[in-house]
């Protein structure tokens, strides 16, 4: 649970125990915003990729990646943001923790230009497409022919801050052509990459 000035109650403990309480508290002073602020919305509208941690009632976490072009995530207001669900493996790992959990954290990380990163934790709910375009109708369409989303997370935000730039790496923007090699894929969403055989899923690792 997070605290009136700042962080949960288990990070002041730890903080205390490590000597690390001053310093953590300059930074919930400085950095640390219960909403989004202008300057984080405008981040978000120019983000083409997020990372979501997620865990089920018993605290078993997952973590996924969702992609697509600047603007897939909707901002719909300082403390309200949405990204997209699309047709999948069908595992809904995301999504299953959601309903158990409401719990979420996002990370979205600019590895091209400003290279800085954004967290967002808060609470989440899951939208189907025609519910949640009822209810902002400002939302946009997919610009991808044929990709419309099945359904929508929505995020409450309870604290934003920012991730340091201090070991992200700068990426560059390459062509698909130059690294796309159909010979190598077994389908277009990865297929068997890794390999992965019977005797793998029987083999207990202890």
């Amino acid at each position: 649970m997070l605290q009136s000035g700042g962080g949960s109650a288990a990070e002041r403990r730890l903080q205390d125990a490590l000597g690390s309480r001053e310093r953590a508290q300059r930074f919930y002073e400085r950095q640390v915003l219960d909403h989004l602020n202008e300057r984080m919305r405008e981040f978000v509208r120019r983000q083409q990729l997020v990372f979501v941690a997620t865990a089920d009632r018993e605290g078993a976490c997952d973590n996924s990646f969702r992609g697509g072009p600047p603007g897939f995530i909707q901002v719909l207001g300082p403390r309200l943001l949405a990204y997209p669900e699309y047709r999948g493996n069908g595992v809904m790992a995301s999504l299953a923790n959601i309903a158990e959990n409401p719990h979420i954290g996002l990370i979205m990380i600019d590895f091209l230009d400003d290279v800085i990163g954004l967290h967002v934790n808060g609470r989440a709910a899951i939208a189907e497409d025609a519910d949640l375009r009822g209810r902002h109708p400002d939302v946009t369409v997919d610009p991808s022919p044929g990709r419309r989303p099945e359904r929508w997370v929505t995020v409450e935000v309870d604290e934003a801050y920012i991730h340091c730039p201090k070991h992200i790496p700068r990426f560059a923007r390459v062509p698909r052509a130059r690294f796309w090699r159909p010979r190598q894929r077994v389908r277009r969403n990865g297929g068997d990459f890794f390999r992965v055989t019977t005797a793998d899923r029987n083999r207990s690792t202890g």
